[in-house]
């Protein structure tokens, strides 16, 4: 069976920071509701209903995320790069014969958009999952390794009995993740092909 290596998407994959704080830099414009958008970044990973829950009250949270996720496109996608050795990634699973697939908990089809807008060619791509949750679809997709920056994406790899790689360039530090449970830290993604032919050296064995 060809090896199918998961990955997430923001800190990950694509540094969305300065996409992300635009959205909400103009939701607050748009609805009055003060943002820290500085802040919110520095904690990209669970759900945009759990960041929204800082600002608004409970009974706007998914109006606000209905209207952040419609602003994206215009304000998110353009200003948004791919992570140093994201595309290279990628490139390794492809060459290794495998399969690259996204699992992420932003909304879909902006994951999409981002991906298209970088270049960067996934054979799958599952939105709207979180942590655990991350393992329905890397089950799905008998992903045998899921790569991640933050602790809730080591966890989604367990759950999913799948070898857990985390980069320390989103929230989480190395210490975090391994702490987590991750069984591969990477400083970033520039360090996973060499990762993955010794992973492939070693399951070939």
């Amino acid at each position: 069976m060809a090896l199918t290596v998961g990955f997430d998407l923001d800190m990950t994959l694509i540094d969305s920071r300065p996409g992300i704080r635009a959205t909400y830099e103009a939701l607050a414009a748009e609805t009055g509701v003060a943002i820290d958008a500085a802040l919110a970044v520095t904690r990209l990973g669970p759900p945009l209903e759990v960041e929204l829950a800082h600002w608004f009250p409970a009974e706007h949270i998914d109006e606000a995320a209905d209207r952040y996720r419609t602003m994206y496109e215009e304000y998110a996608i353009g200003p948004t790069s791919a992570m140093p050795g994201a595309a290279e990634a990628i490139a390794a699973v492809h060459a290794h014969g495998g399969r690259a697939v996204v699992v992420t908990a932003k909304y879909e089809p902006n994951a999409l958009l981002h991906l298209d807008a970088l270049g960067l060619r996934a054979d799958a791509v599952i939105g709207s999952l979180w942590a655990e949750q991350k393992a329905v679809a890397l089950r799905e997709h008998a992903a045998a390794v899921y790569v991640g920056d933050h602790v809730g994406d080591v966890r989604g790899a367990a759950a999913a009995g799948a070898h857990a790689v985390a980069v320390a360039t989103g929230p989480c530090d190395a210490a975090e993740l391994s702490a987590a449970g991750a069984g591969t830290v990477l400083p970033d993604l520039t360090h996973f092909p060499g990762w993955l032919r010794g992973y492939g050296a070693a399951d070939a064995d």
